[in-house]
């Protein structure tokens, strides 16, 4: 089994009470070599935490001069990864980046190119909130296993791990959330080997700071049925 290198790429925007915090739990990872952060134009003073943080040679912030959007930031995002293997971390606490260690494990044996961390197995502890939430993730999940003949539980989750090299093949296009669902499709379409891990999940609400609403849903339906008929 090879040890491959990891890369985390956070997307930021307006997340000062948690990002001090997040970026403590990721660099406490020992198998993290690089975290890149992109403020996406915060305006809370995210930006100004970000700015007073003591140098630490694995991690590189970079700042959009206004909000462009998840999928826009994860753009920029990878153009500066520098190891092998590369994951998605919100800026919140609702992912827990212990779970790489488990997720990097189907990569490193060859088995996988691309690793989902599904919150929706029930292996792991989850927090019990928000039922049309659930409803829409479930919907949209339904919609790409038909559309792609997939068996994926959890299309929507932040967290995806991939191959640097496979990545580099596909053209973001998405600057918003719709960039989910279209990283999901173009990978699917490319008939990688993707594997799924169960993780834990600490989900927030809307008084918390939750970002995702209904109608990201539509959004998400739209973009798979797109994809699965355009290159």
């Amino acid at each position: 089994m090879k040890n491959l290198s990891l890369s985390v790429v956070m997307p930021v925007y307006n997340e000062k009470g948690t990002i001090k915090e997040m970026i403590g739990r990721v660099l406490a990872i020992d198998i993290v070599r690089q975290l890149v952060i992109v403020d996406d134009g915060s305006v809370d003073g995210t930006r100004e935490i970000l700015k007073s943080l003591n140098p630490d040679a694995r991690i590189k912030i970079i700042f959009h001069d206004k909000n462009r959007g998840k999928g826009a930031a994860l753009n920029t995002g990878f153009k500066e990864i520098r190891a092998d293997v590369v994951v998605i971390q919100d800026a919140d606490l609702e992912y827990d980046p212990e779970e790489f260690r488990e997720m990097i494990i189907p990569i490193n044996k060859g088995r996988a190119d691309v690793v989902y961390g599904s919150r929706l197995t029930f292996a792991k502890p989850q927090r019990a909130y928000m039922f049309w939430h659930r409803v829409g993730n479930r919907v949209v999940t339904l919609f790409a296993g038909i559309l792609y003949n997939t068996t994926l539980t959890d299309i929507e989750t932040c967290y995806k791990m991939f191959r640097v090299d496979l990545l580099k093949e596909i053209n973001i296009k998405s600057r918003g959330f719709e960039v989910e669902p279209e990283l999901t499709a173009k990978l699917l379409k490319k008939k990688l080997r993707i594997y799924e891990v169960p993780i834990s999940y600490y989900g927030r609400t809307y008084e918390e700071g939750k970002k995702i609403f209904w109608w990201h849903g539509f959004g998400a339906l739209w973009t798979l049925l797109w994809y699965r008929f355009s290159d």
